[in-house]
């Protein structure tokens, strides 16, 4: 573990979480569910309608925790606003990147179960109960996977996307052994465990989630990948270019790290 410890200081955040607002009528949840958000205005509504009505529904008490990475729009706002009597709290995190988002909704839960998904839901609610009967099964890690048999595509990436999506694999798979797909925005943990691994952890963009992953799968934790049926988000704030140049870059420090660890 000290490998990935020895990454540049420069990567770690210092999250400053500022709760704003949170229902307290609803007494502590058994899963906390962080959602990173980013200028998510135009959409952050219908998502917390969606896992209002999912919520409702399949009867799983869920504590949202929105983080909110610097928005300059009306995000914050809007889920002030659309709460709808969910437990809902908003924290702020001042360093950008989806990991240091992450890492922040993920060091502020305190549930007994964790996990976090993406605020386009490009992964289906109905994902929920199965990766819950997995952890209830004794699984501490669950997964999203496109890439594993029953999965499928509502709506495919562009084809630079899915380019790109196999070349980072690629590189990806010497540190993360037999998981298929590292990068769908849906995971579940066990509580205690998350909250562990992420207070180690140093990557702030996109590929942090490969580092978890390596991390897992260095405790020797099983990880759990479920089938889903993707649909591509054409709105999404993935920049091939900036993003996928930054997370390439990463990659190549987590694996020069673990080769010194």
């Amino acid at each position: 573990m000290a490998g990935i410890a020895e990454l540049p200081k420069s990567l770690t955040p210092t999250a400053t979480p500022t709760a704003i607002r949170r229902a307290t009528a609803i007494p502590a949840a058994p899963l906390d569910l962080i959602i990173p958000v980013l200028n998510e205005e135009l959409r952050i509504g219908r998502t917390l309608a969606a896992l209002a009505e999912h919520i409702d529904l399949a009867g799983h008490p869920v504590r949202l925790i929105v983080v909110d990475n610097g928005s300059v729009d009306a995000t914050v706002s809007v889920v002030e606003r659309d709460c709808r009597g969910l437990d809902v709290e908003v924290i702020s995190c001042r360093h950008r990147g989806k990991g240091a988002a992450v890492r922040t909704g993920m060091l502020h839960s305190r549930a007994p179960r964790v996990g976090f998904c993406d605020a386009d839901l490009s992964t289906p609610l109905s994902t929920f109960g199965t990766a819950l009967e997995l952890l209830d099964a004794g699984c501490p890690a669950v997964i999203a996977s496109r890439r594993v048999a029953g999965a499928s595509y509502a709506v495919r990436q562009p084809m630079v996307r899915r380019a790109g999506s196999q070349a980072f694999g690629r590189i990806a798979a010497p540190l993360v052994g037999p998981i298929r797909d590292t990068q769908c925005g849906f995971k579940l943990f066990d509580g205690d465990l998350a909250r562990e691994v992420f207070a180690d952890m140093q990557l702030n963009g996109f590929a942090f989630d490969v580092e978890l992953i390596a991390r897992l799968l260095r405790r020797g934790v099983e990880v759990a990948e479920v089938a889903v049926a993707w649909t591509d988000d054409a709105d999404s704030t993935f920049s091939p270019m900036r993003d996928g140049y930054a997370a390439f870059r990463d990659l190549m420090l987590i694996k020069r790290a673990l080769r010194h660890a």
